[in-house]
């Protein structure tokens, strides 16, 4: 009889458990819910952030609070997320420095960027576009490697600072055509874009939304875009169609909350995120400024996230990158 009834006792707490774990799902969320985003207000991170914000709000039923953390490279806010209660009100938007700086910082994070966050979703991705000053005589990315390797160090190429997703395309590149080139970085990628524009420099790493007006207004001239042809510079060819199929950085925005929060909470953030810019209003709205909608899993984001980290590393080590 005593066996049966811990036998009972043990039945009943497994399902009670379950009982609870869903309970948490359907109830969730029942107060604000605070959204950290990494960086001053007006970047991309915050952009896309701000876009969704309403559309959580009205499939959740509640508010969801933009919360500009920015300082040290992102890992201000970041760290806020990953030291958060793990409840589910609070999570992250974190662009490429969350996927750049395990490799630029190398063990020197205040968290484990694999080990302290539940990823939520893969909200979506940017192509970058490889431009050169009207100057270069290179009508072709092939063209311009050709030219790099003519004059070894002489090419100048402009980024947005030490460490950017910016840079390390242009690292990438630099690896992946085995050329010399001369890296300028500036404070940000708006001087960058001047000087490129002014002819101060070679070629850049840009985002559709900052760069392709220049391009059609023939101020540079577009080579390559990272990923798949965009509909916004339909005749520029892809990185891969140029011959430079390895030089695929294109800067990723998702969701991630931290690492204890309930699996069910965590399945309930990424149906509703993923679904949004899957679709409707948000995808359209996405496509029109220069993203690439996305909406991922939470595993398909954690083997993305494992994926960027280790690539981003490798390069990093491959050049001896060091922080500033």
């Amino acid at each position: 009889m005593p066996t049966l009834n811990r036998r009972h006792l043990l039945f009943g707490a497994v399902a009670l458990a379950a009982h609870t774990r869903s309970a948490t799902a359907q109830d969730y969320p029942q107060r604000p819910v605070r959204v950290i985003v990494p960086y001053a207000p007006g970047g991309a991170s915050d952009i896309l952030a701000r876009l969704i914000q309403p559309h959580l709000e009205r499939a959740l039923g509640q508010s969801f609070v933009v919360d500009n953390r920015g300082g040290g490279a992102s890992q201000v806010g970041t760290q806020a997320v990953a030291t958060a209660a793990p409840d589910g009100y609070t999570v992250g938007v974190i662009d490429s420095a969350f996927v750049i700086n395990p490799g630029l910082f190398a063990g020197k994070l205040p968290y484990d960027t694999k080990r302290d966050f539940a990823p939520v979703s893969l909200l979506a991705t940017t192509p970058l576009v490889l431009v050169v000053h009207p100057s270069v005589p290179a009508a072709t990315a092939q063209e311009l490697v050709a030219l790099a390797k003519a004059k070894p160090g002489e090419i100048t190429f402009a980024s947005a600072g030490l460490g950017t997703a910016i840079h390390l395309a242009g690292e990438q590149f630099r690896q992946v055509a085995g050329v010399d080139i001369n890296h300028i970085p500036y404070r940000g990628g708006g001087p960058s874009v001047i000087d490129l524009l002014a002819g101060k420099v070679n070629f850049t790493f840009s985002t559709i939304p900052s760069i392709h007006e220049h391009v059609r207004g023939g101020r540079v001239r577009a080579l390559g875009v990272t990923g798949e042809r965009s509909s916004h510079l339909p005749d520029v060819p892809s990185m891969a169609e140029a011959g430079l199929a390895g030089v695929d950085s294109s800067p990723l925005f998702g969701m991630v909350a931290p690492a204890a929060v309930p699996e069910s909470i965590v399945a309930r953030l990424s149906e509703t995120a993923a679904g949004a810019v899957r679709a409707g209003a948000l995808h359209q709205r996405l496509i029109e400024i220069g993203y690439v909608p996305a909406g991922s899993s939470p595993a398909e984001f954690r083997a993305r996230i494992d994926q960027e980290v280790d690539k981003w590393t490798r390069i990093i080590q491959t050049a001896n990158i060091k922080p500033t």
